[in-house]
């Protein structure tokens, strides 16, 4: 054994017995070998010169020396060798210390020496008694490294674990601050789109102002123009040259036709803002009601109109009239033949109603199958087909209003397909 303290040992010097224990006298109680037979501790005492005295079979198991062997050898033979000069002086001091018991280690761990030359970390006590032959020192010392081993490899777990929960700090602090982040630039978008909301809103009610003066300040000189051109046809027709009455009529047709741009102009504008609440609406009615609208280009025309079955739907029951009147109407248009083909259906997709309105006329290249729903925007002048370039523009606002989508199928020659869809539900989230 060996400390970086006072060494601890002691026993009374007597032969050992059948058990491998001294007795420090004769006639000893037999209760006393028991207890040193039996105890896992190793227990050792060594006299003034520091020799063995008593090994009991725990120190032979702990120290792997028979007691046998080693009564009678010096206290180094358990000691690690870089021990050994310290712990002679430490055992002189204590025998003329006053305690008579002491625990070993108390300033650092203490070690013994096996008998392979193994060393092992121990914790051990000291006590000492004067007998009838000299001071006794007997040690009383437990091998500690299965415990060293448990506490090594709770330290080991412990600094593990205060390693995985500093890096998961760490990930959880990244995380929190890319999260303060995002919030942060949330907050800005949100307040950028409250800003566009406002910008939005004011917009609008410039276009309403707008449409407001469109509806009457503008349109009132086109009808004073055409009006009085048209007086003057009637009053100096025969009075004039044929130019002059091609350039008079001239001017009625664009005044006409510019309060017809100025009147979808109007529509395209209130779609949003003048738009009615959403309520059940038969779509087969509101065919119905503009087949009536368009007697006389479906009879000019000779047009047969099919209707499939059609759905309830929760919609503005106007603009849904609106909106199958402009599609019909393009089909019967945009026709390449007499007596046009037009066919209504309805089918049930994805929590939605697929709404299709299909003819056989002169079709569209799908190169501008986006094109055509930009206000404005024509794909044959005004002389080839009449209009203003602003119904499917309005088809396309009032679909989205609705919170569905429109688009073209079509090859040209072959005719076109106009789809559109509607929610099927109580009340679309733009209602």
């Amino acid at each position: 054994m060996s400390a970086k303290s006072p060494p601890h040992l002691a026993s009374p010097s007597a032969p050992p017995d059948s058990a491998g224990n001294t007795r420090s006298t004769r006639g000893a109680d037999p209760r006393f070998d028991q207890i040193l037979a039996s105890a896992n501790d190793a227990i050792i005492s060594i006299d003034e010169s520091q020799h063995i005295t008593l090994f009991n079979r725990g120190a032979e198991r702990i120290f792997g020396h028979a007691a046998a062997d080693i009564i009678g050898q010096p206290l180094d033979l358990l000691i690690p060798e870089r021990f050994v000069a310290h712990h002679g002086t430490q055992v002189r001091d204590f025998s003329t210390a006053p305690e008579a018991s002491r625990m070993m280690a108390q300033r650092g761990e203490i070690y013994g020496r096996r008998h392979d030359g193994s060393e092992f970390p121990a914790e051990a006590s000291i006590s000492k008694f004067r007998g009838p032959e000299g001071l006794v020192f007997t040690v009383i010392l437990r091998d500690i490294t299965e415990r060293r081993a448990a506490e090594r490899t709770l330290r080991d777990t412990h600094d593990e674990l205060e390693r995985r929960v500093r890096e998961r700090t760490a990930e959880l602090e990244e995380r929190n601050a890319q999260l303060q982040q995002e919030i942060q630039e949330r907050r800005r978008a949100e307040k950028r789109l409250a800003e566009q909301a406002r910008e939005l809103a004011r917009s609008n009610a410039d276009l309403e102002q707008f449409a407001s003066v469109a509806s009457h300040d503008l349109q009132e000189p086109l009808r004073m123009v055409a009006s009085y051109t048209q007086l003057l046809g009637k009053r100096y027709r025969s009075r004039l040259d044929g130019d002059a009455d091609e350039f008079m009529g001239f001017i009625v047709d664009g005044a006409l036709r510019m309060q017809r741009l100025i009147n979808d102009l109007l529509a395209f504008s209130r779609v949003g803002s003048r738009g009615k609440g959403f309520q059940p609406v038969d779509l087969a009615a509101c065919v119905a009601q503009v087949q009536i609208n368009l007697r006389s280009a479906i009879e000019e025309s000779g047009a047969q109109i099919d209707v499939g079955a059609l759905p309830v739907v929760c919609a503005d029951a106007t603009q849904m009239e609106q909106l199958l009147q402009n599609l019909i109407g393009n089909a019967i248009k945009f026709r390449q033949g007499p007596a046009p083909r037009v066919h209504i259906d309805a089918r049930r997709e994805d929590g939605a109603w697929c709404i299709g309105v299909q003819d056989d006329g002169i079709g569209i290249d799908p190169r501008y199958a986006e094109r055509i729903f930009v206000i404005f925007q024509r794909l044959h002048t005004a002389a080839e087909y009449p209009g203003t370039g602003i119904g499917l523009a309005i088809c396309k606002k009032i679909v989205e209003r609705h919170g569905g989508h429109i688009e073209l199928h079509s090859t040209p020659g072959a005719g076109a397909r106009f789809s559109f869809t509607l929610p099927d539900r109580e009340e679309p989230p733009h209602a």
